[in-house]
């Protein structure tokens, strides 16, 4: 099997242990790896490559996860969301496989950078959002979703309205499945999935496995808040280093 997109040497180990460091994240929170491995992928080649990558894992990922999640999440909440990230998918897919390299970075590590920032604020919302609301949360998911960082506006949303951990979570893990598998043959009609895509995310499943299982595993035991508050700090650090690399 061959190396895809041209990785090699210390760039592949990166995105290895990438992979399996944000799997970990995704097994304990319900949300973070696709942001995670795509911000990382940043630093070493064309972010657009990683995005169907960790699309499909996504999807896998939530196929160990769903059993246990099912009686928690929120079904009308994912179903609006979904709803408006319908909506909002093949606009910005479209537009954002056509962008170089660089500015995607740029467009990547902005947006990553300004959903930290709110997520790390603590803000919460005082009033609660009506159905319209909702879809449209979901429709600028579904916009930042052309580059798999659809999950952070609503685990923002999510967290604004103070839901229970096991609720968040169980509710982020069904949405960032349902939203990938819209994503993925509007993917596939832009050209940007490859043999390589698919050579990645067979590579990666073992990774994907094990960081998700010792994830989970620590949900059980840890803070909540703690966890996803340094998750949300590491994601940050890759955002700016993407942010720098682009502008030189």
């Amino acid at each position: 099997m061959s190396i895809p997109f041209d990785l090699a040497g210390w760039p592949l180990a990166w995105m290895a242990l990438a992979v399996l460091g944000a799997a970990y994240i995704r097994g304990y929170s319900g949300f973070g790896f696709s942001a995670l491995v795509v911000s990382a992928s940043a630093l070493v080649t064309n972010p657009l490559n990683f995005v169907p990558v960790v699309m499909l894992l996504e999807v896998a990922a939530t196929a160990g996860q769903a059993p246990a999640a099912l009686k928690d999440f929120n079904r009308p909440l994912l179903g609006w969301l979904l709803l408006g990230a319908t909506i909002g998918m093949p606009v910005s897919i479209g537009l954002l496989s056509s962008l170089d390299t660089d500015l995607l970075r740029l467009i990547i590590s902005v947006w990553i950078l300004i959903m930290c920032v709110l997520l790390l604020s603590g803000w919460s919302l005082r009033t609660k959002v009506g159905t319209a609301g909702t879809v449209g949360v979901g429709m600028v998911s579904g916009l930042a979703n052309a580059a798999a960082i659809g999950g952070l506006p609503v685990a923002l949303f999510l967290t604004a309205q103070n839901l229970l951990a096991r609720v968040f979570r169980a509710t982020m893990i069904f949405y960032l499945c349902a939203i990938d598998l819209v994503a993925l043959p509007i993917l596939g009609y832009a050209g940007v999935i490859s043999t390589d895509t698919f050579i990645a995310a067979a590579l990666c499943i073992p990774l994907l496995g094990a960081g998700v299982w010792l994830g989970g595993r620590k949900f059980v035991s840890a803070a909540p808040e703690n966890f996803r508050r340094m998750a949300i700090s590491l994601l940050a650090l890759l955002a700016v280093l993407g942010l720098v690399k682009s502008l030189l």
